[in-house]
Order: structure tokens, then C-alpha cells, then sequence
């Protein structure tokens, strides 16, 4: 296992055999999306995008806190609107990112997950959650509505959940969070990290084409009418089917032996 470091002392990267972890390392602050944080989280993002050889992320952080959302002392030091426009689309873009990253990420998180940290989640492909977490959209305590984790939140949840967050302010804990669909797992908090590096390992192993075509597909038909998802998906397996890993995967279901992956 290598580790390397891509902002020391914001986001730390650890690699290990198809799957990277990359873990938020300022706890101090809570995790907090600051313009810092969004750049270097990105900045990771956009390299991993490019290493084919990684076929899994889990997005971590250090401390008690996964994530508190907006860095709120950034934000009231800024007096500008397009600063304040600037901020929000940053992280606009941070969620995008994940979401349009060619590899699976899956959020292993401790702690409150709150306003922008609940959005980090529910831009995640998976979610793993210790029994202590917790999440939350309380801008509307503040006098700021969470618009922009709204969107996110509304699109892994159902409506009505999602208001009651979005009005209320009120945390959820991690069972309530996996009933309403905002995280795919709940574990004991002994058992967060060993859960979570099981779930990459699992995912990694896979034909790593087979998911990266996955991913974008679900995305992509999620967002059309039903026979034109259809349409949209019928072409993505015909396509699919031309690749060796699928040719190789299938001859070995019926050879009854373990495939191998060549990840094209």
C-alpha cells in the first residue's frame, strides 16, 4: 500500500490495490467546505478521473465532524455578491465533479454530515455510515435557506423527507438516514472503516469499464422520459456487449471459472 498527499493539510490521499481513499483532514475546523477544501477536493477528483487504474473511491475525514457544510466565518467575510456567487458555484462544480467522476465514490462517514456536508453525502455514489452519524440541512435556523443541498437531498429522497429536513432543520441519525434512502449502509462505529474498505474492495475488483459505463449510464437515464431511457439504455448494453470484459465475463460464467479483467 503507497500514500501520498495531495493538499497536506486539507485532503490526504491513501491508495491501496484499485481503490483510493481520500480523507478531509481539518478537523479542526470541522471539515468545512471552504474555498480551500472545495479546490483541493476537487483537485483530487480530477486527477483520480484520470488513473485508470482506480476503480474505487471512499471519501473519509478526520475528527469527530464528517463535514459542517459552508465554511460560515468564509462566507460573512465576504461582502461582494459575486464572491458570494462564486463560493456557491465552486461547490456547484465540487458536487458535479463527484457525481460525473468516472469512478464509483462511496462516503464512509462519522460524526454530523451537515447543510453542504449532508449535500457531500448525497452527491456520493454510496453511502457508509457509522451508527453515531447524523445529518442535517439546518440553514433554515441561520436565515439561510440549503437551496443548493436541496438538490442533491431531493434527488436521493422522497419529497416529503426532504422538506422536513429542509424546513425543520432537525438532524436525522444514521438509521433514519438509511430508511429514507440518503445512505446505502449502516454499521457500528468499530466496524466504519473495515465495512467501507470491504464495499471499494468489492467494487474494485469488478471490470472496471463495466462500471465506469455503469455509473454514467444511471446518471444520464435518470434524467429522461421512460421510453426514452429505454432507448438510451438498450444502446449503452448494445454497446457494452462489444467490450472483451463483457465477452470475457459472460464466457466465464459459463465456463464456470473466474474472469480476467482487462478493465476495457
Amino acid at each position: 500500500m503507497t500514500v501520498s498527499t495531495t493538499e497536506p493539510e486539507l485532503v490526504t490521499r491513501t491508495d491501496n490495490d484499485g481503490s483510493v481513499t481520500l480523507t478531509m483532514n481539518n478537523p479542526k475546523r470541522r471539515n468545512a467546505l471552504s474555498g480551500a477544501m472545495m479546490t483541493a477536493l476537487k483537485d483530487a477528483f480530477d486527477k483520480i478521473a484520470k488513473e485508470t487504474t482506480v476503480r474505487c473511491v471512499i471519501l473519509a475525514a478526520e475528527g469527530p465532524v464528517f463535514c459542517a457544510g459552508h465554511d460560515l466565518k468564509e462566507m460573512n467575510g465576504i461582502t461582494e455578491c459575486d464572491q458570494h456567487a462564486s463560493l456557491f458555484t465552486q461547490c456547484s462544480d465540487l458536487m458535479m465533479t463527484i457525481v460525473s467522476l468516472p469512478q464509483p465514490v462511496i462516503a464512509r462517514v462519522r460524526g454530523m454530515a451537515t447543510a453542504a456536508g449532508c449535500q457531500l453525502v448525497a452527491s456520493c455514489d454510496l453511502a457508509v455510515a457509522a451508527n453515531s452519524a447524523k445529518f442535517a440541512t439546518p440553514g433554515v435556523n441561520i436565515g439561510l435557506f440549503c437551496s443548493t443541498p436541496m438538490v442533491a437531498l431531493s434527488r436521493n429522497i422522497a419529497r416529503k423527507h426532504a422538506m422536513r429536513m429542509l424546513l425543520t432543520g432537525d438532524p436525522i441519525n444514521a438509521e433514519t438516514a438509511f430508511s429514507m434512502g440518503l445512505v446505502s449502509d449502516v454499521v457500528g462505529d468499530e466496524e466504519l472503516e473495515e465495512h467501507t474498505n470491504a464495499l471499494a474492495a468489492r467494487i474494485a475488483a469488478r471490470s472496471g469499464m463495466t462500471v465506469r459505463l455503469g455509473k454514467q449510464a444511471f446518471y444520464k437515464q435518470l434524467e429522461m422520459p421512460l421510453s426514452q431511457a429505454y432507448s438510451y439504455a438498450s444502446d449503452v448494453m448494445t454497446a457494452n456487449m462489444q467490450k472483451h470484459d463483457a465477452r470475457e465475463g459472460i464466457g466465464a460464467f459459463i465456463e464456470k471459472r473466474h474472469p480476467s479483467w482487462r478493465h476495457e
